[in-house]
């Protein structure tokens, strides 16, 4: 009996390490305005899961890599539709943003010193789903203003100053841009006490460029010649925020304001 026992144990060693992982490619789509991605399943099923990446290669700078798992699926991402790769599972960041865990903001991991693509992997009637957070531009500084990640608190995730990704929800807001053919070409400062207008000082400290993720509003408000000295100080000292007649909140010349308020 103890050597049957013994075979039956050997033989599922032996079958276990020769399994290989299912793995499944899928090739990313545009996201859509204000998309939301927040598919409820039902309780105990796991249906996304964030693992640490098994392969043997290593993020530069010691940081963790990622995977992301549909069931037992292993999901390799392409980096574009029309991508004809196997597509890859190393990601350098990945993080759920949905209370449901159906949803998950994640960035390949690219060693190449460009700012990696970020995906929305998500559970969409029952299947997988991947969505590209990318726009085309032809921005002059484009390499500058393209930083990635940038976590607005609880708020949610400024992706390279294209994308707002709402926490809890997972609702993906397509920002307005400054102009249509170019991501906004200046450097996130502030955001509002409702956390939903984003404020940007543009380029050459010309102007600050203000959009509402919540209501596609915006507003670009020019700075005068004695802003550019220090253009942080003088907002600080200048602005406050003021509700327009819809009730949306934007960054206008009043009076000094807290400088905690400043990201």
């Amino acid at each position: 009996m103890k050597k049957v026992l013994y075979l039956i144990a050997l033989i599922a060693i032996i079958y276990g390490c020769g399994k290989k992982e299912i793995s499944a490619t899928y090739a990313p789509r545009p996201i859509t305005v204000t998309e939301k991605f927040n598919e409820s399943t039902e309780p105990g099923d796991s249906a996304l899961k964030i693992v640490k990446y098994a392969g043997e290669e290593k993020a530069a700078a010691g940081k963790e890599l990622f995977s992301i798992k549909f069931r037992d699926t292993l999901v390799n991402i392409k980096l574009t539709e029309s991508d004809s790769s196997a597509g890859t599972a190393k990601l350098a960041f990945a993080a759920f943003i949905n209370t449901q865990k159906t949803a998950a903001l994640v960035q390949i991991a690219d060693e190449s010193g460009l700012t990696a693509p970020f995906f929305i992997v998500a559970l969409k009637d029952g299947k997988l789903d991947v969505g590209s957070l990318y726009r085309a531009s032809n921005g002059k500084k484009d390499t500058e203003f393209t930083k990635g990640l940038t976590q607005l608190g609880r708020a949610g995730y400024l992706i390279n100053n294209d994308f707002f990704i709402t926490n809890v929800n997972a609702k993906v807001h397509v920002l307005k841009r400054q102009n249509p053919d170019e991501r906004i070409q200046g450097e996130f400062i502030t955001n509002s006490p409702d956390k939903t207008t984003l404020v940007f000082l543009t380029l050459g400290s010309s102007s600050i460029y203000q959009v509402n993720y919540a209501s596609n509003e915006s507003l670009d408000v020019k700075l005068s010649k004695e802003a550019n000295a220090d253009a942080y100080r003088y907002i600080q000292k200048n602005f406050t925020w003021q509700p327009n007649s819809g009730g949306v909140y934007f960054f206008k010349p009043d009076k000094v304001v807290d400088i905690s308020s400043f990201k």
